[in-house]
């Protein structure tokens, strides 16, 4: 059956965290979610442009229920402070959807030394859900959302963990490529981790297809107004409707851990949302565990999941 939102229930009293929340995919996310009665934590880096963005969605969904906390997902110390405050006023984490990201700026270095797009789209976010997973009540209405991209095909098509910061050579294509690769693969191996310990949490990845959102702010304008004029309106998609496999990972009731949402259509760049296809490299388990290694060493944080503890009676 066709995921549709209209025939998801309310879910009043649940709490989503979406990350880049003021801008295209995380704003329209929000919206869908602000229409099902979730309260929505909106992680932003910038406050006024939150600010504006949460005032518009009040306006078109007068139920929202909107809080907006600062986070910087390029830098660490912001991370941990976000999961801080957060967990100083909530004791519960229903939805965390990991949608912030850059794409193709010039090179350069986060304040802990990452490449700036893998710092931002990966290392952020893996430091974020490790910092929060444990708040996720254990039951498959719980989800952890990782935003990948077609482009995890592109570049190598590999992490390249000899030269993971684009030290030695730095494409900016490649490297945003390697970025998504990296939250597909993070995706993967947390539900892996997750089922492993008999947790019923699910972690789902999605992408969006192609859709003209800030994420292109990058790309030279002449571009972007030559794409849009000419065969945008054959591969690409309004960010709303980009939104809906996010929104599909996150409230399908059918969806199952480590599945693959994005669009149906013509090489998954446009159309209804459904399940995706991913690299085959993607799905390398050996490859997923070295970069769980790597991302608990780089970012300083054990990803503990605790085991259920399953009784038995004699």
């Amino acid at each position: 059956m066709a995921f549709d939102i209209e025939n998801i229930p309310s879910q009043q009293g649940k709490v989503a965290i979406v990350t880049g929340a003021n801008t295209g995919l995380g704003y329209e996310t929000v919206s869908y979610l602000a229409q099902k009665h979730f309260k929505v934590i909106m992680a932003c880096r910038n406050l006024e442009k939150a600010e504006q963005a949460k005032a518009k969605i009040e306006v078109t969904v007068p139920v929202a229920d909107l809080e907006i906390l600062q986070i910087d997902l390029s830098d660490l110390s912001s991370v941990r402070r976000f999961a801080q405050t957060f967990r100083q006023h909530y004791n519960s984490l229903d939805l965390l959807i990991n949608n912030a990201g850059i794409m193709w700026p010039p090179y350069a270095l986060t304040v802990d030394g990452f490449e700036s797009q893998i710092g931002a789209n990966y290392f952020g976010h893996f430091l974020l859900t490790a910092l929060l997973l444990d708040l996720m009540p254990d039951t498959s209405a719980s989800r952890v959302v990782s935003l990948s991209s077609n482009a995890h095909r592109l570049g190598s098509g590999r992490i390249n963990f000899d030269d993971l910061q684009s030290e030695q050579n730095y494409s900016k294509t490649g490297a945003y490529a390697q970025s998504k690769l990296a939250c597909l693969m993070f995706g993967n191996e947390l539900q892996r981790r997750l089922a492993q310990a008999g947790k019923k949490i699910l972690s789902v990845t999605a992408h969006p297809g192609v859709s003209n959102t800030e994420l292109a702010r990058h790309m030279p304008q002449y571009q972007v107004q030559l794409i849009q004029n000419t065969i945008g309106p054959l591969l690409c998609h309004a960010p709303d409707q980009a939104a809906l496999p996010i929104v599909m990972a996150a409230l399908d009731p059918e969806a199952q851990g480590g599945e693959y949402f994005g669009p149906q259509g013509f090489m998954e760049m446009k159309g209804q949302p459904g399940r995706a296809t991913q690299s085959d490299y993607a799905q390398n388990q050996a490859a997923a565990a070295q970069l769980w290694d790597v991302s608990e060493e780089l970012t300083g944080c054990t990803f503990a999941i605790p085991q259920v503890q399953v009784v038995t009676t004699s």
